[in-house]
């Protein structure tokens, strides 16, 4: 059978003229061979003829296949040489453990980017032992957040306490004084006594209250809390810096221990059992760092320009500890007693007052003596406790114990940085002279200044040093 419908697939007959009326019939004669072929009936397609006429079919589109290959076939394009630069990878200093901390952990090979198979990566070697210091450190620095916040809330707790229990005690006694002169004033019968009784029971009250209040010293505790929260943001800040600056080691995890547990004694939260005597025998400095076992003396070490040391910058350490020893401590411990000294008197004072008022307006009635003595009594105890804790004695003498603590302080860690025989070990010269100084809210002119004064006017042993160390406190 010969396919003979593609000789009108262009509309033209194989001589090249249009086709007549006989080829048009002859076409279309067709129609049903390819319809059938198309959609062929179950029986058809077990006749021989089918099974021929679908090979041909087969054949034909083959053919067309090939010629429509050819036809799209597109010349293929050169290549391109290119080459990627080859990106080393970085250190990874910070890796993520918890809680957004970060710890450094080196890798070993940076050129991981060019090995060409994975078998190849070593994995990094880290030390146990710092590792195991770094979680460690971590630890602590976690409690150590999680105290500033409890110091800082425990803070502004009793800060409202000494707020809240200064008004108070003196409603309560304004009221009292209130009752008694008004009882005094003609009452008779059981207005008098109404008036009296109540009178009693809130100057009575008074007392009670002003004893507790007195005794604690709400603005005191506030106070110690605040330092407590700035010393302990302080040692956060030093531990975050040894994690960034270096690996920790075991002696790190020590001095951060060692200053935690010295902080917490210096600074207890609870009140009953280990809260601080508001009114020892003597005035002392606050201590809130571990206390070491090296000898206060001061070595002269000969120092070579090594470090940032020299003489002249070991001699300047040595007066100006000696000028914060003779002005600023002792003016502080001065200050301090004195301060302790005033507040026992007013602490005893209120309390007194408010009872001899107690007693007077019980008497309210029998003379004129006694209304006078419940008004006056009350009046001046409404005063005294105005005085003390609205203007926070119990702060001020918390102030000047850690003034006198901060000096105390500095003057070691001076002495046991000059007294270090090893040069290399001590911290630099330059860095340590510029510490001291913004600790002493000095430039650095002025403290070699402060340093030439009293060896020019009357030498280290003399006593006309006239210029205090710290221009900050």
């Amino acid at each position: 059978m010969n396919f003979e419908a593609d000789k009108y697939s262009n509309g033209v007959n194989g001589s090249g003229q249009q086709p007549s009326a006989n080829d048009l019939h002859r076409w279309l004669l067709y129609i049903p061979s390819i319809i059938f072929f198309h959609f062929p009936s179950p029986t058809s397609l077990h006749s021989y003829k089918h099974i021929k006429e679908t090979k041909k079919s087969k054949k034909f589109l083959a053919q067309c296949s090939t010629r429509t290959h050819a036809a799209i076939a597109v010349a293929k394009l050169p290549r391109i040489p290119s080459s990627a630069p080859k990106i080393p990878l970085k250190q990874v200093e910070d890796l993520n453990l918890r809680d957004g901390s970060k710890s450094k952990i080196p890798l070993e090979n940076n050129n991981l980017a060019n090995n060409t198979r994975l078998d190849q990566y070593e994995a990094p070697i880290i030390s146990t032992t710092s590792t195991t210091a770094t979680a460690k450190l971590y630890a602590i620095l976690e409690a150590v957040g999680d105290r500033v916040e409890m110091h800082r809330n425990i803070g502004e707790q009793r800060d409202n306490w000494n707020k809240l229990l200064l008004n108070s005690i003196n409603m309560i006694t304004v009221t009292a004084a209130t009752m008694a002169g008004v009882a005094a004033g003609g009452a008779a019968g059981a207005p008098l006594l109404a008036l009296k009784l109540s009178s009693t029971l809130l100057f009575s009250a008074a007392t009670g209250m002003s004893i507790i209040m007195n005794k604690i010293q709400p603005s005191q505790l506030a106070e110690e809390q605040r330092n407590a929260t700035r010393l302990f943001k302080q040692l956060y800040s030093e531990i975050n810096d040894t994690l960034a600056v270096h690996d920790p080691t075991d002696t790190d995890v020590k001095d951060a221990m060692d200053r935690v547990l010295a902080l917490d004694e210096a600074y207890p939260l609870p009140l009953l059992g280990k809260m601080i005597e508001k009114f020892p025998e003597k005035f002392e400095p606050a201590v809130w760092w571990p206390q070491s076992n090296k000898s206060q003396g001061i070595k002269h070490v000969k120092a070579q320009g090594k470090n940032g040391w020299s003489e002249d910058v070991e001699e300047e350490m040595r007066v100006v500890i000696e000028v914060i020893k003779r002005k600023d401590s002792e003016d502080y411990m001065r200050l301090g007693n004195l301060a302790l000294k005033v507040n026992k008197i007013l602490a005893v004072s209120g309390p007194l007052l408010t009872g001899i008022a107690a007693a007077g307006s019980a008497f309210v009635g029998h003379g004129s003596w006694a209304a006078i003595v419940a008004v006056t009594a009350g009046a001046l105890a409404s005063t005294v406790n105005t005085f003390e804790h609205g203007g926070q004695v119990g702060m001020v003498v918390e102030m000047y114990r850690n003034c006198a603590g901060f000096f105390i302080l500095l003057e070691e860690s001076i002495e046991s940085t000059i007294q270090e025989t090893a040069l290399e070990e001590r911290e630099d010269g330059e860095i340590s002279e510029m510490n001291v100084a913004l600790k002493l809210g000095r430039s650095l002119s002025q403290l070699r200044d402060l340093a030439r004064k009293p060896s020019s006017s009357s030498d280290l042993d003399g006593s006309t040093i006239d210029e205090f160390a710290s221009k900050l406190f």
